[in-house]
């Protein structure tokens, strides 16, 4: 069986400018990404936890982006739509895993920063490189063998009729439309997955966030209050991006899914994401400016 990939079909007269457009950002997220991550092997000032999380972050955007753009502009390159259902699987699967793995991390770098401003002292000996390497092996191992099996539910469902999917990758909403019978069930587990990886680390990060704002606001001045703050702003804007798109797309209910705002929405939290983090990390990070700058001078 064999599934058509519709993504952008309805816009024929801009694929040579879709294509360009997302060449371009699928080349700015592998370069930005790939650079914090190798700047932060190559500097010995970036050897903190904070940095740890930050480049196994900018590697797992590179991993997730690379789950869905390249066979996105081969098909809007080629126009040849087709994909077989192991193929939509397995692209699935590793979509489910990447986006499963980024709300755990989004949450580790979060109580990174709890840690940090609220128990300072005790940051060195609480956030130490073991635990460290614990939180990220969690954060990658543990939605594996959920993942798959959302995947092989999702697929062990009956298709007939259309085997046109609305949408640039294999995702869950469309797959289910073209499902025969009745997917109540199957529905039911996608929110109870979705509740356990997306709200939960959230709710977590809401939790951690909470905390540190109280803390800053009890600092005597402005100018430390700021400073404190902008070490998380940034983690709190990307949380924002990603979450946002995220909790509507998979917890809103069914009857209000709409293709085209599904498809608007994935664009932000598989795609946009990926290429805003490490703009908006250089920017709130004096640091890993200095490093790109040495690095660039060498």
């Amino acid at each position: 069986m064999e599934f058509v990939l519709l993504g952008f079909a309805d816009m024929p007269h801009l694929q040579w400018f879709l294509f360009g457009l997302f060449l371009i950002i699928y080349i700015i997220i592998l370069m930005s990404n790939g650079t914090i991550f190798l700047i932060r092997k190559m500097d010995p000032v970036l050897q903190s936890p904070m940095y740890f999380f930050l480049a196994n972050f900018s590697f797992l955007e590179i991993c997730y982006v690379s789950a869905t753009l390249p066979r996105m502009l081969r098909n809007i390159g080629t126009q040849r739509r087709r994909i077989s259902l192991v193929a939509c699987a397995t692209q699935m699967c590793f979509v489910l895993i990447f986006g499963g793995t980024e709300c755990l991390l989004l949450a580790v770098m979060a109580y990174d920063r709890y840690v940090a401003i609220c128990n300072p002292l005790h940051y060195p000996l609480v956030m130490n490189q073991r635990v460290c390497i614990q939180l990220v092996t969690g954060s990658w191992t543990i939605g594996i063998p959920v993942m798959r099996g959302q995947t092989y539910q999702v697929f062990s469902l009956p298709f007939c009729g259309s085997n046109q999917i609305n949408h640039f990758f294999c995702d869950i909403p469309p797959i289910f439309k073209l499902a025969c019978g009745d997917t109540f069930v199957n529905q039911m587990l996608v929110y109870v997955v979705s509740v356990l990886f997306v709200m939960v680390p959230f709710l977590l990060i809401l939790a951690s966030y909470s905390k540190i704002i109280s803390i800053i606001l009890k600092l005597p001045s402005t100018i430390s209050q700021a400073k404190t703050f902008s070490t998380c702003s940034s983690h709190l804007m990307v949380v924002v991006l990603f979450f946002g798109s995220a909790i509507i797309t998979y917890l809103r209910p069914n009857t209000r899914h709409s293709e085209e705002t599904d498809k608007m929405l994935s664009l932000f939290y598989t795609i946009l994401t990926a290429m805003f983090n490490p703009i908006i990390y250089s920017l709130r990070y004096n640091e890993v400016v200095m490093a790109l700058r040495k690095l660039l001078y060498k």
